[in-house]
């Protein structure tokens, strides 16, 4: 079996839906007895003198995209808006949720951009 390099790893995962990406750590756990999102996590805390930028963070719709429907659930999921407001922040764009961990807002954002949606991290 020819070895992977981390770039062809990466460049694997880019193209990988995140059901995919799940599946791929939950192998991993499985076969090798070891979280790898706790691998990943453990390092940034190593070399905790690198500054992330902010902490709190706004998550910002700039275009809803070709599946519109989906995206006005999210954003009535994330914010318990109802469906006339929910539509107009997919129809306008705009703040869907202001003051957020980045965690979180990364996401959120996952989700807006599998349903197609653009979003921004602010």
């Amino acid at each position: 079996m020819a070895k992977l390099t981390k770039e062809d790893f990466i460049n694997a995962l880019k193209e990988m839906s995140i059901l995919e990406v799940k599946e791929l750590v939950d192998a991993m756990k499985e076969e090798f007895g070891v979280d790898p999102s706790a691998v990943a996590v453990a390092a940034p805390v190593a070399g905790a003198a690198v500054e992330e930028g902010p902490s709190k963070v706004n998550v910002v719709l700039t275009a809803a995209g070709p599946n519109k429907i989906a995206v006005i659930k999210i954003v009535r999921d994330v914010t318990g808006l109802g469906l006339k407001e929910a539509k107009d922040i997919a129809d306008n764009g705009g703040n869907v949720k202001e003051g957020i961990d980045k965690a979180e807002a990364d996401e959120l954002k996952a989700k807006f951009e599998e349903a197609g949606a653009t979003v921004e991290l602010q």
